[in-house]
């Protein structure tokens, strides 16, 4: 595996990006919210869940500049025309994705 992350990681995780409607993720995105941290519970048995390609993916992502996981997710809306990648893409989520990330760091 690279250690970079790729359209084709995100592929496989779609169904995570998209179970929320798009009107919610602007929603959490604009309030800043600490999404890992209102569901923590639910994380940590997630967490407790992953296979070892999941955590070194995981491990990758929370390794990669925010700016970077951007362009990889503007590439995701590029190919599936998918608001919620759209919405993550955009600079505004950049305070979004570091929060949530470092709350996610602290439960590893």
């Amino acid at each position: 595996m690279v250690d970079k992350i790729t359209y084709n990681d995100l592929k496989e995780y779609d169904f995570l990006f998209t179970m929320t409607p798009s009107f919610l993720m602007g929603t959490v995105i604009k309030r800043n919210t600490n999404v890992v941290k209102k569901f923590n519970s639910t994380v940590k048995s997630n967490l407790d869940n992953l296979n070892e390609k999941q955590k070194k993916q995981l491990n990758i992502i929370l390794n990669t500049d925010i700016e970077e996981l951007q362009e990889v997710l503007e590439i995701a809306y590029k190919k599936t025309h998918k608001k919620q990648y759209k919405l993550l893409s955009d600079y505004k989520a950049r305070d979004f994705i570091k929060l949530n990330l470092d709350e996610l760091k602290k439960l590893i």
